[in-house]
């Protein structure tokens, strides 16, 4: 599938080259093939059992109402929430578990209204409170981080709200940066506890992220999926499929695999407009999803 920004600006041109109606007629018909086309792409995602969207912390310096429209403008019609960004300008509560009724309808209205719905939770507590709000909401799978001695508790919790729960792996000297600490922690877990694989986070341990992948196979329970450079010893954030982290070989070995999980897609930079590049790493996504069904 073609780059779909650079389509759009191809017609857009030649749409004025051809002028009055038969621009117009000309314009109708390509941009109903491209639909045709994107719909294509979104249906190779979800017939490989997979979810794509913005975790929504990208989106973090606006509050909530003003972040999942963003989401929408990406293209995305799913997303990973996180607990404590500001509800609205008007409503100064944090989305989680502490919302009254009102904000609840409030957060569930625009959810509605956008047709954008949450797929996933995290980085959050692995307390009964978020495990509870997420099953409100009907969320059903939360990242976490706990400590290894809550390991049993997060268990109980998985099994009672049947929630798929992913280990996260922050960068050194986060606990879980080692794939293979990860990996001894579900040794005795329930198989609703798996690895939530952060794809950049790896890349910053010095780590491979597709050995990194491949080592869990079927204990994958979620991605925050990004992709970094690494220039000298820092790392600047690109668009899926333009860094180090072998995201296309990496969807390649998860399709492989058979994984059916949802992939959260993490930009943090350019903070107050990056809606483009999350757009474009949707693109990438589903375009790479169609190029493995075809296979």
């Amino acid at each position: 599938m073609k780059n779909m920004s650079m389509n759009r600006r191809e017609i857009l041109r030649n749409a004025t080259l051809l002028g009055g109606v038969a621009a117009f007629g000309a314009f109708s018909g390509i941009t109903l093939a491209l639909a045709a086309e994107e719909k294509t792409a979104q249906n190779a995602v979800k017939n490989l059992g997979w979810t794509i969207g913005p975790q929504i912390y990208s989106f973090n310096r606006f509050p909530f109402d003003v972040a999942i429209r963003k989401v929408k403008e990406t293209g995305s019609t799913s997303f990973e929430l996180y607990s404590g960004q500001q509800l609205s300008k008007e409503r100064k509560v944090k989305v989680g578990p502490d919302l009254k009724d009102d904000d609840l309808k409030f957060f569930q209205d625009l959810i509605e209204e956008t047709g954008c719905k949450p797929h996933a939770m995290g980085v959050c507590p692995a307390d009964r409170r978020h495990f509870e709000f997420a099953a409100k909401i009907g969320i059903s799978a939360l990242n976490v981080e706990p400590a290894f001695n809550k390991i049993p508790e997060v268990n109980k919790l998985a099994e009672e709200f049947k929630m798929n729960v992913g280990l996260h792996n922050h960068p050194k000297p986060s606990i879980y940066w080692n794939p293979d600490t990860v990996l001894e922690q579900l040794k005795d877990s329930s198989k609703l506890i798996g690895a939530c694989c952060d794809t950049g986070h790896w890349l910053r341990s010095g780590l491979d992220p597709l050995e990194s992948v491949k080592k869990f196979k079927e204990r994958i329970v979620s991605f925050h999926i990004k992709d970094l450079v690494k220039q000298d010893n820092n790392f600047r954030f690109v668009p899926l499929g333009k860094g180090d982290c072998k995201i296309a070989e990496i969807l390649k070995e998860i399709a492989a695999q058979k994984i059916q999980c949802p992939f959260s897609i993490e930009y943090e930079a350019e903070w107050d407009n990056n809606v483009k590049p999350v757009t474009e790493s949707v693109s990438f996504f589903r375009e790479t999803a169609e190029k493995l069904i075809a296979q």
